[in-house]
C-alpha cells in the first residue's frame, strides 16, 4: 500500500512523464502573463496606497496593525500575515510596492521565475491583508491563489528559459486550472442558488452594462441592443459558466476547443466593462487548457512559432521538494473544494478547520461574480463649500459623473477609491465608515486623499463644509447623444452620508444628516 502512494505521490507531484502532451510552452506563456498581471496590479498601488493606508490615508495601515498588535497579541501574525509588521511607514509602504513591481518585471523576463513568483505573492499578500475594505474583491483572492500555485508550476533556475529540466507536477498544472474552473461553476451556481429571478427569465444582462461598477464606452453601445440579444448574452453566460467549462474534465481534444470558446467571451467582457485583472488572469490560466503538442503546430506555415522542446528531461524532485509541495497543494485542494461543495450542500460534515487557517491568506475563496444583478446604478460623489450655499464638486479619475464624458476602458489598473464608492452606493453609509472619513480629510485638504481624485476644487485652502451626494445614473439613448453629445442622464437623490463641518477649534460638526 504505501509503494503505491509513494508512485501516486511521484506521478502528481514530480515533473510530468516527457511522453505526455506537455505544458513547457503553456508553462512560459502563462508565467509571462503572471507577471504582467502582478505588475498592473502593483503599479496600481502604486499610485493609491498613500492615500487609501498610508499613514496619512483613509485607512492606515499603522493604525490596523497596532489594533491587532493591543488585542490579538501573538495571534495577529496569523489575522494579518504581512511584512508591514516591520514597518508600516509611508517609505515602507513605497518600498514594498516598488519591490512588487520589480519582481513582477523579471518575472515577466523569465528571470528567476520561482523566487521572482514568491516576492511577487508575499508583497501581494502584504498589502491585501491590511487593505480591508479596499481589498475584499475576488480579483486579489485569485491572484493570490495562482501566485501561491505557481510556486511550485514555475521552473527552477535563474534563467531556465522553457524549464525543460524541471517541467511541471500534473498536480500544479491542475490546480492551476481548478481556480480557472471555479471562477467560471461557482459563479454560475451562485447565480442559480441566489434566486435572482433575473437570470431565471434571462433579464440579467438587459441593464448589465450600465449598472456595473466601471463602464466602458463599448458597454454603452451593446446596451442599446434589443432585448433579445441580452437574452441571448445571458443564456450564453449560464451555458459558459455551468457547461462549457466542464469540458476541463474531457479529453484533450475538448480541452482545446474550450479555449477557443472561452477567449473571445472574456475579450468581450474586457471591451465592455472595466473588472480590474481577474479576465485577464481567467485568459492566463485558460492558456493551460493547451499544450506544447497543439502549440508546435501552430502556426503550421512557414517554420512553427512553438517548437516542440525535444529532448525535454524527465526533472527530479528532492524529497523534501515533495512533501511541502504535497502538504501545500493538497491543503489548497481540500480548503478550495470543500467551499465548492457547501455551495451544493450547506450542510456536508467536511472539516472546516483547514479552510479557517487559510482564511487570512486567501488562498482558497470562494467565487460567485455577479450571483444577484445590481437593479440601478447609484453614483457617490463628494463636494466641497465655503459658505454653505455654493458647492464644488471634486472630480473623480474613473467614475462616471461627468454628463458629456465617455467611460472609458482602463482595466487591468484598478482604482479601487473608485470602485469601492460603487459597493458603497449599494448599501448604508453606515456600513462603510469610511465615506465618513474621506469627508474628514477632505476638510483638511490632505494631500495622500487629494491624490486619489482628478483634482482639488479648493487648492488654496480646504472647504468649511463636505458633503456626499448620491445620484442615480442611466445612459442615454442613441437619439440623445446624437442630438446632445450625452452619454449619462442623471437625477440628485440627496445626502448619502452625514454632512461635516470644520470649526475654528479643528473639530468636525455634522450640519445635516441623510434622509
Amino acid at each position: 500500500m504505501w509503494a503505491k502512494i509513494k508512485f501516486v505521490a511521484a506521478y502528481l507531484l514530480g515533473p510530468e512523464p516527457s511522453d505526455a502532451p506537455g505544458h513547457l510552452w503553456p508553462r512560459w506563456l502563462f508565467l509571462r502573463c503572471l507577471g504582467l498581471i502582478f505588475l498592473s496590479a502593483f503599479y496600481s498601488w502604486i499610485r493609491q496606497v498613500q492615500g487609501l493606508i498610508g499613514p496619512e490615508g483613509i485607512l492606515p495601515a499603522q493604525e490596523f496593525l497596532s489594533y491587532l498588535k493591543t488585542h490579538a497579541g501573538a495571534l495577529r501574525y496569523w489575522i494579518a500575515p504581512t511584512v508591514l509588521w516591520f514597518g508600516s511607514g509611508r517609505i515602507a509602504l513605497n518600498i514594498l510596492c516598488w519591490t512588487g513591481l520589480a519582481a513582477s518585471v523579471f518575472l515577466t523576463l523569465n528571470f528567476a521565475p520561482q523566487i521572482m513568483t514568491a516576492i511577487c505573492t508575499v508583497a501581494y499578500l502584504s498589502l491585501i491583508c491590511v487593505a480591508r475594505d479596499f481589498a475584499s474583491y475576488q480579483s486579489d483572492g485569485m491572484l493570490l491563489e495562482a501566485g501561491l500555485i505557481s510556486l511550485f508550476f514555475a521552473p527552477s533556475g535563474w534563467r531556465p528559459g522553457l524549464g525543460s529540466r524541471d517541467p511541471p507536477s500534473p498536480a500544479s498544472t491542475f490546480l492551476l486550472l481548478w481556480i480557472w474552473f471555479r471562477i467560471y461553476f461557482e459563479s454560475g451556481l451562485a447565480k442559480m442558488l441566489s434566486g435572482d429571478p433575473h437570470w431565471r427569465h434571462f433579464t440579467a444582462m438587459d441593464d448589465y452594462y450600465q449598472n456595473g461598477p466601471l463602464p466602458t464606452w463599448i458597454g454603452w453601445y451593446v446596451q442599446q441592443l434589443p432585448h433579445r440579444f441580452h437574452a441571448g448574452t445571458t443564456l450564453l453566460t449560464l451555458a459558459v459558466e455551468l457547461g462549457v467549462v466542464l469540458m476541463l474534465f474531457l479529453p484533450r481534444p475538448f480541452r482545446i476547443v474550450c479555449f477557443w470558446i472561452l477567449l473571445p467571451f472574456q475579450v468581450g467582457i474586457i471591451l465592455t466593462a472595466n473588472y480590474a485583472f481577474i479576465n485577464y488572469i481567467s485568459i492566463a490560466l485558460s492558456v493551460l487548457l493547451l499544450d506544447d503538442k497543439f502549440l508546435s503546430r501552430w502556426p503550421r506555415h512557414p517554420s512553427p512559432l512553438f517548437p516542440l522542446p525535444y529532448g525535454r528531461g524527465e526533472g527530479s524532485q528532492s524529497r523534501l521538494r515533495l512533501w511541502i509541495s504535497g502538504i501545500v497543494l493538497g491543503w489548497q485542494f481540500y480548503a478550495s473544494a470543500a467551499l465548492l461543495l457547501f455551495m451544493l450542500v450547506p450542510n456536508l460534515p467536511l472539516p472546516a478547520a483547514p479552510i479557517t487557517a487559510l482564511e487570512p491568506f486567501r488562498f482558497a475563496s470562494r467565487y460567485g461574480l455577479f450571483a444577484v444583478m445590481t437593479p440601478a446604478r447609484f453614483e457617490i460623489e463628494f463636494e466641497g463649500s465655503d459658505d454653505g450655499k455654493n458647492w464644488k464638486v471634486y472630480p473623480f479619475q474613473y467614475k462616471p459623473q461627468t454628463l458629456d464624458e465617455a467611460p472609458r476602458i482602463y482595466a487591468p489598473y484598478q482604482p479601487r477609491f473608485d470602485w469601492n464608492l460603487w459597493f458603497c452606493s449599494l448599501g448604508s453609509w453606515r456600513n462603510y465608515l469610511w465615506v465618513v472619513r474621506t469627508e474628514e480629510l477632505l476638510l483638511e485638504n490632505n494631500p495622500a486623499v487629494l491624490s486619489l481624485f482628478k483634482g482639488n476644487p479648493f487648492p488654496g485652502k480646504p472647504p468649511r463644509q463636505v458633503h456626499a451626494v448620491f445620484w442615480q445614473y442611466w445612459f442615454t439613448d442613441l437619439p440623445t447623444k446624437r442630438r446632445e453629445g450625452l452619454w449619462w442622464r442623471r437625477q440628485r437623490l440627496g445626502l448619502y452620508a452625514p454632512a461635516l463641518e470644520r470649526r475654528a477649534d479643528k473639530t468636525y460638526g455634522v450640519i445635516a444628516m441623510p434622509q
